[in-house]
């Protein structure tokens, strides 16, 4: 037997052991792939740059930012998982090293067996990523709306870009991992495993601060949004604080709870409390920075696919524009009107005929907007109540000439403004100067206008009265309401064909559908983004979880076997492995759920969406996944020391 068969035979003999760390790096490598197909795939670039020029930039930046972070993620979770194994190792490599392996072969050695699961995973893993290559392309049609099918195809970038990446991830971790070097005595490596543990200790002071810097940044992070305080320097305080938070958490904070517990006698008498809690100390300081990084990795998981989620709803569109088409016509005097008149007719005329030939029902209203000298908005109050009632508001009404009411617009709908000056001056285009002066009697903050500003919806009489004194309004809108407009499609990309943008600010037209789009393919982008990044980083917690465990178990075997000869039974081997397991498992993700919650309430509230849908499908989906690796483990785990223990 060489030297490259006696590595591979000692990969072989720890397979149980590298088995999640074979499997999430194939899992890594697999969805690096799978982004490459995407990148290169010739039909979808193509028809989202013709859909959406922006969305097809953003998401090409997309991909190759995420791609960079899987290497990097990737490159950081095996040199961890490299070191950690070494440690486990110390015993075996002692042995060897008391029958003459040199410094050389024990480099050598380790650059060996971390090159054949290098390879392997990367074969395994671009093999899987084209397997299941047509069913990510389905996916994506389906996310992104694609009018037309993506055809399976494997470009060979893809191929030769993974391929050459993770070979180079797995070089440079062989090399390093190999260079780590035999720091210890050939003694102490192989009484490695005999050396008792020291008491796990806590600070009261470090204990103290995790919940003060928890508390800390969650405030924080609620005064940007309720306080409206965008600040980068804030919100990087807030993350800052949560972070370390969650690192005292685990490394201080848990471990004191732990001691405290130790501390009632009634509590730690009864029953299996007393190896409970006795273990768990040193498993929680052994497993503290583990812990931390899967409470990270899996909080940042669940938000970013939960908000990709939520505002990719067809609804929010709606809630922002509910007309399925806007048309916007300017001009100043009455001869810029008379020619932009002639105009809008003709595209009007184009637009409904469209809409007539495709069967679509619709109903139209208009807004005529004057403007005061200091470019307040003002309109009519039958206008007004024409477009409301249209989308199902209530009509309004004015008991006076004199009074009027503000429509919201864009901008203070966006910061909940409910305030008001009682008083409007109209200034010069009031019908004349004991009549420029109106009293505002409330804000209105529903939908009904298009407009950016605030709009002062007058009377009929007092706005006639306006035009008679000065005929000239500056800005005509006409609004389409169709219930069905995510149907409009087809008419829609004709009439944008046919009604080209004005570059010279005469006339205006959107539509909803297309705008609609436009963002379903971003948010389709941005969520295939999330949520394969965020599986890559679920994988690699519950293999930093996996490892920990199988790293600790001829340890567990000797204690659990030390145990039972003074009376522990089955029953209640099983109840303590399961109240270990569920901690190691469960208080990272629960630590991610909190965080997660605050999260989302914060999106929630600033961009005035629900969260709740979203956030319940990815905590269930991460739950139930999560508990399926539990009870797997669980078995494996038991069956492997009852039969140790017979």
């Amino acid at each position: 037997m060489n030297f490259r068969q006696f590595a591979f035979n000692n990969v072989l003999r720890r397979k149980r052991t590298y088995a999640a760390h074979f499997m999430s790096s194939s899992f890594a490598v697999m969805i690096f792939f799978i982004y490459s197909v995407l990148l290169y795939h010739p039909d979808l670039q193509g028809q989202i740059a013709a859909s959406s020029p922006t969305a097809s930039m953003l998401g090409t930046m997309g991909l190759k930012i995420s791609q960079y972070l899987i290497v990097i993620f990737s490159f950081l979770f095996l040199m961890y998982s490299a070191g950690a194994f070494l440690k486990a190792r110390k015993r075996e490599f002692g042995i060897l090293m008391l029958l003459g392996m040199s410094d050389k072969q024990y480099r050598r050695l380790i650059f060996v067996e971390n090159m054949i699961i290098g390879l392997l995973s990367t074969v395994f893993g671009i093999g899987f990523g084209i397997l299941f290559t047509k069913l990510f392309l389905l996916i994506t049609e389906r996310l992104l709306v694609l009018q037309k099918g993506l055809e399976f195809l494997v470009p060979i970038q893809s191929v030769i870009i993974t391929t050459g990446a993770f070979f180079i991830v797995f070089l440079l971790l062989s090399i390093l991992a190999s260079r780590l070097g035999r720091k210890s005595q050939l003694l102490e490596l192989i009484r490695s495993d005999e050396k008792p543990k020291k008491e796990p200790k806590a600070s009261v002071l470090l204990s103290l601060l995790a919940a003060i810097l928890l508390l800390a940044g969650y405030g924080m992070v609620f005064y940007f949004v309720l306080g409206r305080a965008f600040s980068l320097a804030l919100l990087a305080a807030a993350i800052g604080c949560v972070i370390l938070g969650t690192y005292f958490l685990f490394t201080q904070l848990s471990v004191y709870v732990i001691r405290a517990l130790r501390g009632r006698e009634s509590l730690l008498l009864r029953k299996i409390n007393l190896l409970t809690l006795s273990d768990l100390a040193y498993r929680m300081r052994d497993n503290a920075n583990m812990f931390f990084m899967v409470a990270t990795v899996t909080a940042v998981a669940l938000c970013g696919m939960g908000t990709c989620l939520a505002i990719g709803d067809p609804k929010l569109s709606e809630k922002d524009n509910p007309y399925a088409f806007i048309y916007e016509s300017f001009g100043g005097d009455s001869e810029s009107l008379a020619q932009n008149e002639r105009q809008t007719k003709q595209h009007l005329a184009l637009l409904e005929h469209r809409l007539s030939e495709g069967g679509f029902a619709y109903t139209k209203g208009a807004s005529h907007i004057k403007y005061t000298e200091d470019w307040q908005s003002v309109m009519s109050l039958s206008e007004y109540n024409q477009l409301a009632t249209t989308l199902g508001f209530s009509a309004e009404t004015l008991h006076a000439p004199s009074e009027a009411f503000i429509a919201s617009g864009k901008v203070s709908r966006a910061q909940n403004v409910t305030a008001f000056e009682p008083v409007v001056d109209l200034g010069n285009v009031a019908p004349d100067e004991k009549q420029r002066k109106l009293t505002v009697v409330k804000r209105l903050p529903s939908f009904v206008l298009n407009n950016y500003n605030d709009v002062y919806v007058v009377s009929d009489d007092y706005f006639q009265a306006m035009i008679r004194m000065k005929d000239d309004t500056n800005q005509v809108t006409y609004y389409y309401v169709i219930p069905n407009w995510i149907d409009t499609i087809s008419a829609a990309q004709s009439v944008m064909k046919e009604i080209p943008q004005d570059t010279q600010g005469h006339y205006y037209i959107r539509s909803l559908v297309i705008e609609w789009y436009e963002f379903k393919q971003l948010n389709g982008l941005l969520l295939i983004i999330s949520v394969l990044v965020g599986g890559v980083f679920f994988t690699y917690a519950v293999s930093f979880i996996y490892f920990r465990l199988y790293a600790d178990l001829e340890r567990d075997e000797k204690q659990y076997q030390m145990i039972s000869k003074i009376g522990l039974s089955g029953k209640e081997l099983n109840r303590l492995v399961t109240r270990q397991l569920l901690l190691m498992f469960f208080l990272p993700f629960a630590i991610a759920l909190v965080h997660g919650i605050v999260a989302f309430i914060n999106i929630a509230l600033l961009l005035d969406i629900s969260m709740l849908k979203a956030a319940l499908l990815i905590y269930i989906s991460f739950f139930l996944l999560q508990l399926t690796y539990f009870l797997m483990i669980r078995w494996r785990y038991l069956r492997h020391m009852h039969l140790k223990l017979t």
